[in-house]
């Protein structure tokens, strides 16, 4: 029972235990480190847990909005990235930054994506729904990002990574909701609260491992770090607060914040594995900034998401 109290409380408290997970890992640099070589089995277990989260019924019953999801993510990971590279040619602007930017907006939404929905006070379904369509598509979507930009690198070697997380979701979804199927058919409140307080907990530990390059650069280039945190913020709650603005005149109000979550933060990180060392080292910066907006979604546009609730 006091496992079970101590997990609720994390899911009270689960905005603020982000903002830790932040800090350790800027503070704490040997420890990101260390964490940096069990990234991809800790976001295997956030997806479980997500997964999990939602169930099977939710799950299923949201593909059936799959035409409109679909259409969404060849917005989010064909055309905005598109739109990304024009601006950026006609304003001459080249480097690491923009190309952190349009690699951001190319990618397919981050793992945790529903786990910020529930932080948000908002249903995870839509979230998780365009996390494996916009994921199973990735090797279709970077196709075109990849020939208006051959700098990036290799499409094959991207191909090859989006592949392989699109098994990894395939297997811990598939194990959550065949934990939903026979041990968990019905979660109580309480099991719900448990739940979300491992989500909080589960995220704050994979942010530690994504934040190796943010403790250096604070004391030893903090007017490059200042600039790659303003691009990650802009990047990142731009495009959650302008397909916010859309979604709702376009989509059900259940769906709009979920969605829009969606829109802004994107699995970048996976073109860590998928791209040569010399595309990828001036990213890890960027990538590292981006983590911030990111956890500090809930806390930040979490009044943003709720304010066309009345009922929350």
């Amino acid at each position: 029972m006091i496992v079970v109290r101590l997990l609720a409380g994390a899911a009270r408290h689960g905005r603020l235990i982000l903002v830790i997970g932040l800090v350790v890992g800027i503070l704490l640099p040997g420890l990101a480190l260390a964490m940096k070589d069990w990234i991809a089995e800790l976001i295997a277990g956030l997806l479980f847990i997500a997964a999990l989260r939602v169930g099977p019924r939710q799950a299923v019953g949201a593909l059936a909005e799959a035409r409109a999801s679909l259409g969404l993510a060849l917005v989010y990971q064909i055309a905005v990235p598109a739109a990304a590279l024009s601006a950026f040619a006609l304003c001459g602007w080249k480097g690491a930054l923009a190309t952190g930017l349009v690699l951001m907006m190319a990618a397919s939404p981050i793992s945790g994506a529903p786990n910020l929905a529930i932080l948000t006070g908002n249903d995870p379904a839509p979230a998780l729904r365009q996390l494996v369509i916009g994921t199973a598509l990735l090797p279709l979507t970077v196709l075109p990002v990849f020939w208006l930009a051959p700098a990036l690198g290799e499409t094959a070697e991207v191909l090859r990574a989006a592949g392989r997380l699109l098994v990894i979701i395939g297997a811990a979804a598939g194990a959550a909701f065949l934990v939903r199927a026979f041990l968990l058919k019905a979660p109580s409140r309480t099991a719900l609260d448990v739940i979300d307080g491992l989500s909080a907990i589960a995220m704050a530990i994979v942010v530690v491992g994504l934040m190796s390059a943010v403790g250096p650069a604070l004391r030893g280039d903090p007017a490059l770090l200042a600039a790659a945190l303003a691009a990650a913020f802009i990047g990142n709650f731009g495009l959650q607060m302008a397909a916010a603005v859309l979604l709702r005149r376009l989509a059900p109000d259940r769906a709009v914040a979920p969605l829009a979550i969606t829109a802004g933060n994107r699995n970048v990180a996976l073109f860590l594995t998928a791209l040569p060392a010399s595309v990828t080292d001036p990213l890890l910066l960027f990538i590292g900034c981006y983590q911030i907006p990111m956890y500090l979604t809930p806390l930040l546009l979490g009044r943003f998401y709720r304010s066309r609730d009345p009922e929350r």
